[in-house]
C-alpha cells in the first residue's frame, strides 16, 4: 500500500490551481442520464471518485470518452437498469444513479451505498421523496427496488432536514416528472446551483436553486450540452489552510470566494489574508502564529462539514484554544487520534472538540480514516518538524486531484513512496 512521505517546516510559495469540484462533477455526470443525447463536462478532476463512477455509468450503457479534463457521456440507450453491489459500495454519490434511472426507464434495481465510514448517512429522504413522487419501493437483500411505470409525477417534498444529497438526487427525478415538485428545506450548496445549472442547459425547468425552496416544471425531454464544473471549494479552503500552517504566498487559480461561505470569514479572522485576484485568489498568512477561532459546522453558507478535519489541523497549531462543533455527520472525529500522535492537545466530548494550539507538531507514522481526514493529516505534516508517513492513500486519491505535484510545485517535500510488493 503506497504512503506518503511528508517532510514538514517549509512555507509555500507561487500559483496553485484549484481542480473542479468533484462533490459537483459526480452529480453533473450522472445527469447524462437522463437523455439520449451527449453531454460534455469540462474542469472534470481525474479522481479516483470518478473513475469509479464512469465504470458504473458504463454498466449502464453510458458510452464516454476523456480527454484530459473534458468528459463526454453519451446514454443513447440504457442497457442495464442495474447498479450491482461491487459498483456502488465503494463510493456513496453512485447511488445517485437511481433517480434518473427511474425516471426515464420507470425502474432500477439499485445497491445500498457504501463511501466514508463517518456516520450512517441514511438514504432514507432520497426514498421518501421518489415515493412522494409516486415510485413504489421495496428493499431486498441490500438492493433498492423501485418501479416507476407511469412516470413520476409533481409532488411537494419538505425534507425533515437539510440534506445535499438529497436535493440534488430529487431534482434530477423531477425534471422529467408530470407537472410541479417544490423542494422545501432543500439544501443550497454551490454543487447545487452548478448542477441546476447544467440540467436547465440540458432542457429542464428549475428555479430557486441556492435557495430553502427549489421548483421544479417536468418537461418531455432532456437534451445534450457542454457544462464546465465549478472549482473545488474543499480543494481551496484545504490549500488556504495549508499557509495558515506553514507560512508563504500561494495563488490558488480558479478560487472562487463567493464559494467558501463561512469559511473565508473565519479564515480571515484566524489571521490567514485573502485576497481576489484576476483568475483566483492570493492567500497569505498575516504575521506569526494564526489564532485561535470557534466554528460549528452547518449546512451552506455556514462552515462546511467537509474541512472541519483541516480546520482542526490549523487549530492544533494556532496561539490559543478553540473549540470545534460537529453537527453534520456523527461519526467525523475518527482524525483526532491520528493528529494526537503528531502532539496535537484535542479532547473530544461527544460533538465537540476542544483544542489547544501548540507552537509546532511533530512528524510521526498515522493513518487517514476518511477522505477529508486524510488532508487534516496532509496539512499537521507540512508543518511538522520533521518527517511525517500517512498511509491508506485511497482516501486522499478519492477527492484530491494530483495533490503531490501541486504541493512539490510551490516548495513542500511530498513524496509518494510506492508499495513495492
Amino acid at each position: 500500500m503506497d504512503k506518503l512521505a511528508i517532510i514538514g517546516g517549509r512555507p509555500l510559495y507561487g500559483r496553485l490551481p484549484i481542480s473542479g469540484a468533484k462533490n459537483s462533477a459526480l452529480k453533473v455526470m450522472v445527469a447524462c442520464l437522463l437523455t439520449d443525447e451527449p453531454l460534455t463536462l469540462t474542469n472534470v478532476p481525474d479522481l479516483a471518485d470518478i473513475r469509479q463512477l464512469t465504470a458504473l455509468l458504463a454498466q449502464h450503457g453510458v458510452e464516454i470518452s476523456r480527454d484530459g479534463n473534458t468528459l463526454t457521456l453519451h446514454a443513447a440507450s440504457i442497457s442495464s437498469t442495474l447498479a450491482p453491489y461491487d459498483l456502488v459500495r465503494k463510493m456513496r454519490a453512485s447511488f445517485n444513479v437511481l433517480g434518473p434511472l427511474l425516471a426515464r426507464e420507470g425502474e432500477a434495481r439499485v445497491s445500498l451505498p457504501g463511501g466514508c465510514a463517518i456516520g450512517a448517512r441514511p438514504v432514507d429522504l432520497h426514498l421518501k421523496a421518489f415515493e412522494a413522487l409516486g415510485a413504489s419501493i421495496e428493499l431486498d437483500e441490500g438492493y433498492v427496488i423501485a418501479k416507476a411505470k407511469g412516470g413520476f409525477r409533481g409532488a411537494k417534498v419538505t425534507f425533515p432536514f437539510v440534506s445535499v444529497g438529497a436535493t440534488e438526487h430529487t431534482i434530477m427525478a423531477a425534471t422529467l416528472a408530470d407537472g410541479e415538485t417544490v423542494l422545501d428545506n432543500a439544501a443550497r450548496e454551490p454543487e447545487i446551483v452548478d448542477l441546476a445549472n447544467c440540467l436547465i442547459a440540458m432542457g429542464a425547468n428549475i428555479k430557486g436553486a441556492g435557495t430553502q425552496t427549489i421548483t421544479i416544471n417536468g418537461v418531455d425531454k432532456l437534451g445534450g450540452t457542454q457544462h464546465m464544473v465549478l472549482p473545488d471549494r474543499i480543494e481551496t479552503g484545504s490549500y488556504a489552510m495549508a499557509i495558515g500552517i506553514t507560512g508563504g504566498e500561494l495563488t490558488l487559480e480558479n478560487a472562487r470566494a463567493d464559494l467558501l461561505g463561512a469559511a473565508i470569514s473565519t479564515l480571515i479572522e484566524c489571521g490567514i489574508e485573502i485576497t481576489e485576484t484576476e483568475n483566483g485568489l492570493r492567500v497569505k498568512k498575516n504575521g506569526g502564529r494564526i489564532k485561535g477561532a470557534d466554528v460549528v459546522t452547518q449546512p451552506y453558507p455556514g462552515f462546511p462539514t467537509d474541512l472541519q478535519a483541516q480546520f482542526m489541523a490549523l487549530m492544533a497549531t494556532a496561539d490559543g484554544s478553540s473549540t470545534i462543533k460537529e453537527t453534520i455527520f456523527e461519526n467525523r472525529f475518527m482524525h483526532v487520534p491520528e493528529l494526537g500522535r503528531m502532539g496535537a492537545d484535542i479532547h473530544v466530548d461527544g460533538q465537540v472538540a476542544s483544542v489547544r494550539g501548540k507552537p509546532k507538531l511533530k512528524g510521526a507514522q498515522v493513518m487517514a480514516t476518511d477522505l477529508r481526514a486524510s488532508m487534516s493529516l496532509v496539512l499537521a505534516g507540512l508543518g511538522a518538524e520533521g518527517q511525517t508517513m500517512i498511509s491508506r492513500l485511497y482516501h486522499l486519491d478519492r477527492g484530491f486531484e494530483h495533490l503531490e505535484e501541486k504541493l512539490q510545485n510551490v516548495g513542500a517535500l511530498v513524496e509518494r513512496v510506492r508499495n513495492q510488493n
